[in-house]
């Protein structure tokens, strides 16, 4: 230890000195005296401290900016000390605010008077800022400040009398820059915010390190600052920032806060959120930063986290701040930092980065941004700028950097870390890296990637994602949760997880992915365990390790999972002894492999096998497989599956694809569970075995290109859960049975390529088809029924197509003109299978021979009933669209008067006022009159007429377009009017030529843009006529259609939306009662109820 000598001693007091003369602490003081600042701010106390002066401070502060500020408290003297001196010699700008009473004071002309030496003498930038003068004033001494420096001048000795020409000048030059006036109280924030921005330009200042080479950065920070929407709205947004570790989450939201940050009161980056949180008192003293760093204070201690969060969340609402949590991995960290959006002030900006997608679900974030990998051409310049330090690879290691960028898998952490390790080397020395790197990943990178697996909750977690690293990549990702399951892992959860951490990935067609630095990773941390002995490790896949393992019988119980994939030219053979004490092997995976020997000695463990190229004829009896999961034996050499099989109740997947010796299908009763059955490309498998009947969990049924299968077991069609049956190219399949419909859950369906020539009327029948690839027509059932049916129709195929149609379901909607039908005389077949049907004719006469001949056929299918069973199973249940309400006629006949109420359009507040007026006004008097709403021009038009049909002419309403038709129809019947009466509805346009037909369920089951058609189709002048066809039960007494027109826009935008709904409403019996009310109902007013006319239908 030394001590300090007498010249020490004098620093010491000279230090002390100058202590007194700032009344500094000893700590504030040597930053005084070593700090360097980024502006002086020189102003007159009296004039500006206690507005203008402390909110250009804050917002300086606010951006980051480091400000040596005079404070009052000081005491002064003559002459500014050597401290302040020094202040000012140690910044970069100097910020000058003149004000009235500025000049009226020594100490502030002294302090500009450094200002100015330091400008001529070194450059430093000056500032000034003319508080409540003009730079006039101040240049010539004249004006209320002209007073105040006459005022000091007035003050000072004699001998001090030359300092006024100094001042004068230094007065005059500083005027004379460019700088800010304030004249007045409403441009003074607009004023702080040019001063901050200028000075941070001027610094050249960003706050945070964002990168040396940023490449790609600016188009995803755009991206990022679009989902902010910092300037169209003012509500609080939280935005999460999700990708995998080293993808470039932190270095974007590093861009993102130096860009916009400057916009917020307040602004923090609180970094490494998920490193901190584990330290001792890490969660306290993040709470502090962002305290601190908002409102630049130290008072306040935090006590313990729930003290903190009582705080922040007192504190934050004051301020529109932006707020950066970077690398948050627990729901407790967002608690403690950004409880809610009811913490914020208006405006403010919360970005969250995570690796795990759970922190961000459940609506904790308003919007997601998910981290965009880099392009090839952004990877190759990001490894160039640290490989060669330029864009571009240097010519002779053009070729090998592009194979560095494609090992990297263009991660951005991967090209930093092995463009600097690559840097200045020979390329020999870039081959060698290559290939060690395919045995052991980059140190740097690995440590970096396995913290993501080191969060992972549970063994069961980290065994599922080492498993998908080793073995799974590629695969179906329900198939892979089957086989993990059979382990005991649940990988339904255990896959979300690792997908929601960014660990792994599922594609649209449901494929596990994962990025190859991760597979890497963990294939490294399987390795590093046990580097030097394979066969001491958990799983097996690099070919020398298990080619290793299994030569030399060195396998261990250690041993969990296994692949080994030779090339079809160079098989090997190694006898089954060698798996004898592998006890716990479950997943194995061979390719061009030959086992000679007792399969005994393979693992009864096993859950799943997978053989490519297996070369038996059948699998050995020998074989224990009672907990195998999934076999896979595509391309095998097996001519029967089994010979002797065992009851395997866990076999879920059976996959014998391109095996051309399979002659049979095993016996299915013994299997089952199985869910997913592939026998692709198997020429000579001829018949499939009865038994298929008894596999009730099987979704998938896969017979592509088994070309010698000549039919299928008539039992196959009672598989109530098979979802998907493939058959095409099996060219011996000539038709599929209408038992087809019996397949419940069966969506899809591809047969193309078969001896298949008609398509069975049970297919249309089928309530759960989805996809069709059969006969030339492809696509979802929705487009291709039409097509279908339209097959039908046709002269050729019309008499024996509709032998078994009686059943068929109405499904389908068909438009087209008569002349597709040829002949309309059989369209009482066709009419049956339709929803609904639009028709353009060629001539009114022609309208009105197709419109009897509908009409007529519409009579004739209901006598037959032809579609009761449709109706039954297929429509939806009208009375859940009923409103009741009591209409018995007054008399003493048998049967009683219904109503029945039916819309064809969208809602409204008009429709559904009318609706009102109709439901509370349908009496019927001793007379049997109904009265009903009038015209209410220029809302609605009301036309009637006797019996079952109105014919009216579209009236033209100024500024209005038609929006609803509503129809009220009376009926005599003992039955039901709403499951037994209303069948078909028409609308015939004879100025149009067309024939618009509608079953009952269309008018249930439209969309909105469906009917907007229907009513689009009448203009003004149109001459329409509106038909409604009943059972042959039912008498149509009187029928009233009323036009309703849509509400002018003003109107609309003062109105609450109403739900768009299409409604059959029953007046029905006295004691009936409403099923389902109208969503929105509009209560007439008194006044209204006084003025509405009735009109009286005779």
């Amino acid at each position: 230890m030394s001590y300090p000598t007498s010249s020490s001693s004098y620093d010491l007091q000279r230090r002390r000195t100058l202590l007194l003369d700032l009344n500094l602490t000893p700590f504030e003081n040597d930053l005084a005296l070593t700090k360097k600042y980024d502006v002086f701010l020189s102003f007159r106390g009296e004039d500006t401290r206690a507005s203008f002066i402390s909110h250009l401070t804050s917002s300086l502060q606010n951006a980051g900016i480091l400000i040596f500020k005079d404070d009052q408290s000081l005491q002064r003297g003559d002459h500014i000390s050597p401290s302040l001196v020094h202040a000012i010699e140690s910044s970069k700008i100097s910020v000058i605010v003149f004000s009235k009473n500025y000049a009226d004071s020594k100490w502030c002309l002294q302090e500009l008077w450094q200002i100015m030496v330091r400008h001529r003498t070194t450059g430093q930038v000056v500032l000034p800022v003319f508080y409540d003068v003009d730079p006039s004033e101040v240049r010539h001494q004249t004006g209320e400040f002209g007073k105040s420096f006459l005022n000091l001048l007035n003050r000072i000795s004699h001998e001090e009398k030359w300092m006024a020409l100094e001042w004068r000048n230094e007065l005059r030059v500083a005027a004379g820059l460019a700088g800010f006036v304030v004249l007045n109280s409403r441009n003074e924030s607009e004023v702080i915010k040019d001063i901050v921005e200028n000075v941070t330009r001027l610094l050249d200042k960003t706050d945070l390190f964002v990168a040396d080479n940023p490449v790609g950065i600016d188009s995803r920070v755009q991206d990022m600052i679009q989902l902010l929407d910092t300037q169209q709205t003012n509500d609080v947004l939280l935005l999460g920032m999700w990708g995998m570790g080293g993808i470039g989450k932190t270095t974007v939201a590093k861009a993102i806060y130096n860009k916009i940050g400057r916009n917020f009161e307040g602004r923090s980056f609180i970094a490494n959120i998920r490193e901190v949180w584990g330290k001792d008192c890490g969660q306290v003293n993040l709470q502090e930063q962002l305290m601190y760093d908002i409102f630049k204070e130290t008072t306040t201690k935090i006590q313990n986290v729930e003290s903190g969060i009582s705080i922040l969340n007192g504190r934050l609402c004051h301020k529109r701040v932006l707020l950066v949590l970077d690398d948050v991995n627990k729901l407790d960290q967002l608690n403690a930092l950004c409880g809610s959006c009811k913490w914020f002030a208006p405006g403010s900006r919360i970005i969250i980065t995570t690796r795990d997608k759970h922190i961000l679900r459940g609506n904790r974030v308003d919007k997601i941004y998910i981290m965009k990998e880099m392009d090839e051409s952004e990877s190759l310049e990001l490894f160039s700028w640290h490989a060669f330090k330029q864009a571009r690879p240097s010519k002779d290691f053009s070729e090998i950097s592009t194979n560095v960028v494609q090992y990297s898998g263009r991660l951005p952490l991967a090209l930093e870390v092995l463009g600097s390790y690559l840097f200045d080397r020979e390329v020999t020395e870039w081959i060698c890296v290559l290939e060690k790197l395919k045995r052991i990943p980059n140190d740097q990178v690995h440590q970096k990637l396995k913290i993501s697996y080191d969060g992972l909750n549970d063994d069961t977690e980290k065994s599922i994602f080492l498993d998908i690293a080793c073995f799974f990549i590629g695969m179906d990702r329900n198939d892979v949760i089957h086989i993990l399951n059979g382990s005991g892992f649940f990988a339904e959860i255990g896959i979300s997880v690792l997908v929601e951490r960014s660990l792994v990935t599922v594609d649209d067609k449901n494929k596990l992915g994962m990025h190859d630095l991760l597979r890497d990773m963990g294939r490294e941390i399987i390795r590093e365990k046990s580097p030097m002995e394979p066969e001491e490790r958990s799983r097996l896949w690099f070919h020398d390790d298990v080619l290793d393992v299994l030569s030399e019988h060195t396998g261990t119980k250690a041993v969990e999972g296994l692949t080994l994939k030779m090339p079809c030219h160079s098989a090997q053979r190694f006898s089954t002894k060698t798996f004898e004490n592998m006890k716990k092997l479950r997943l194995l995976q061979l390719s061009g492999v030959q086992l000679d020997g007792d399969f005994k000695y393979i693992s009864r463990n096993l859950k799943w096998l997978h053989w490519n190229g297996f070369p038996l004829r059948c699998i050995p009896s020998n074989f224990y497989q009672r907990n195998i999961v999934s076999i896979e034996l595509e391309n095998s050499n097996a001519k029967l599956v089994w010979k002797e099989i065992q009851r395997m109740e866990q076999l879920k997947i059976l996959n014998l694809s391109h095996s051309h010796h399979l002659t049979q299908t095993p016996d299915f009763s013994y299997l089952p569970n199985l869910e997913k059955l592939v026998l692709e490309d198997c020429p000579r498998l001829s018949q499939v075995s009865h038994s298929i009947g008894h596999l009730k969990k099987v979704v998938l049924i896969n017979l592509k290109d088994c070309i010698s299968l000549c039919s299928l077991p008539r039992n196959i069609y009672t598989l109530k859960t098979l979802n998907t049956l493939i058959l095409s190219g099996c060219l011996m399949i000539d038709k599929l049975e209408e038992d087809l419909e019996q397949m419940e859950s069966l969506t899809t369906l591809i047969a193309n390529n078969t001896g298949i020539t008609k398509v069975p009327f049970s297919l249309v029948r089928s309530k759960s088809i989805g996809f069709i690839s059969l006969c030339g027509y492809e696509g979802f059932s929705r487009d291709v029924f039409p097509s279908i049916i339209w097959s039908w129709m046709s002269p050729n195929n019309l008499s024996p197509a509709f032998q078994t149609a009686s059943h068929m379901s109405s499904l389908v909607s068909l438009e087209a003109s008569t002349c597709i039908f040829h002949d309309l005389s059989s369209i009482s077949i066709v009419l049956p299978k339709l929803q609904s049907l639009w028709l353009t004719c060629g001539s009114e006469l022609q309208l009105s021979q197709d419109a009897t001949r509908i009409v007529n056929a519409l009579s004739v299918a209901s006598s037959m009933e032809l579609e009761s069973t449709a109706t039954t199973s297929q429509v939806p249940d009208v009375n859940s669209l009923i409103e009741c309400r009591s209409q018995v006629k007054v008399s003493t006949t048998p049967n009683s008067m219904k109503s029945l109420l039916f819309q064809m359009g969208m809602n409204s507040l008009i429709t559904n006022i009318l609706k009102e007026r109709i439901l509370q006004n349908l009496t019927i008097d001793e007379h049997g009159r109904f009265s009903l709403p009038c015209d209410n021009y220029p809302d609605w038009l009301a036309f009637n007429s006797e019996g079952s049909s109105v014919i009216f002419e579209v009236p033209q309403v100024e500024g209005r377009s038609l929006k609803t038709i509503m129809c009220i129809v009376y009926s005599s019947s003992p039955y039901d009017i709403t499951s037994d009466g209303l069948e078909n509805v028409l609308v015939i346009n004879h100025t149009k030529t067309t024939i618009q037909l509608y079953k009952r369920e269309a008018l249930s089951s439209f969309e909105n843009e469906e009917w907007q058609r229907v009513v689009t189709n009448m203009e003004p002048g149109d001459k329409v006529e509106i038909v409604v066809v009943f059972g042959n039960s039912f008498i149509v007494m009187k029928t009233a259609v009323y036009l309703i027109y849509d509400e002018p826009v003003v109107e609309i935008l003062e109105q609450c939306h109403t739900p768009d709904k299409n409604v059959l409403v029953d007046i029905g019996d006295e004691n009936e009662c409403a099923a389902m009310r109208i969503s929105r109902q509009v209560e007439p007013t008194d006044d209204f109820e006084q003025k509405q006319k009735r009109r009286k239908i005779d």
